[in-house]
């Protein structure tokens, strides 16, 4: 029996669908594909870099969103749900609806086991095309670990790292600091555990 081939569905009618939908989908070239859940240490850390920033950012003309806020990568046509989402200055948006945002300073992606390769290869090249992008973080769940990359005045990017829970990220695009010890706090770090991985 011949394989049959999903229809083309354009970024109109990802939209569409999307905003009626009770589960979240990312989209790229015609195709939406479904999001899974997340771990509970993927939850919190989610959360915990959200909440510090949220803080940092108080009087200040500056936004996080954590988890719901979709990213559009206008320059390749990804849609895509960043675990964390920040900027200072004015929130730009696709549409009048307001829940596809353009021109985010910050991505954090919490990585997992099915996903990091995805975050680390295929998103990462997409985020990085986006012009007013100038930080993206890379974090574990399942060690202390922070990668930190950077946009260079001459579009390249700096890569540096943290691992102890004394170490921090300087995220100077939003003038916040992230310390680990914050990033990970309530985080149970142990043998992995495949079967729960998201």
């Amino acid at each position: 029996m011949a394989s049959q081939t999903k229809p083309y569905i354009s970024p109109e009618e990802y939209l569409e669908i999307e905003r009626r939908s009770q589960h979240k989908s990312e989209y790229f070239d015609g195709k939406m594909v479904a999001m899974s859940g997340a771990t509970e240490n993927h939850n919190l850390i989610s959360t915990n870099i959200s909440s510090e920033l949220n803080v940092q950012m108080k009087g200040r003309p500056c936004k996080v969103y954590a988890n719901d806020m979709r990213v559009k990568i206008s320059p390749t046509g990804l849609y895509a749900y960043p675990d964390v989402v920040a900027l200072c200055g004015q929130a730009k948006f696709d549409d009048t609806q307001k829940d596809t945002l353009v021109n985010p300073a910050v991505i954090v992606e919490v990585l997992s086991d099915s996903t990091e390769a995805y975050d680390r290869g295929f998103k990462s090249e997409h985020y990085r095309r986006l012009e007013s992008l100038r930080e993206y973080l890379l974090v574990a769940q399942d060690k202390t670990h922070v990668e930190h990359y950077v946009r260079q005045a001459d579009n390249t990017w700096l890569f540096s790292e943290a691992s102890g829970l004394n170490d921090e990220v300087k995220l100077s695009s939003i003038d916040c600091v992230l310390r680990l010890s914050e990033v990970y706090d309530k985080i149970e770090i142990g043998p992995r555990n495949e079967e729960n991985a998201d």
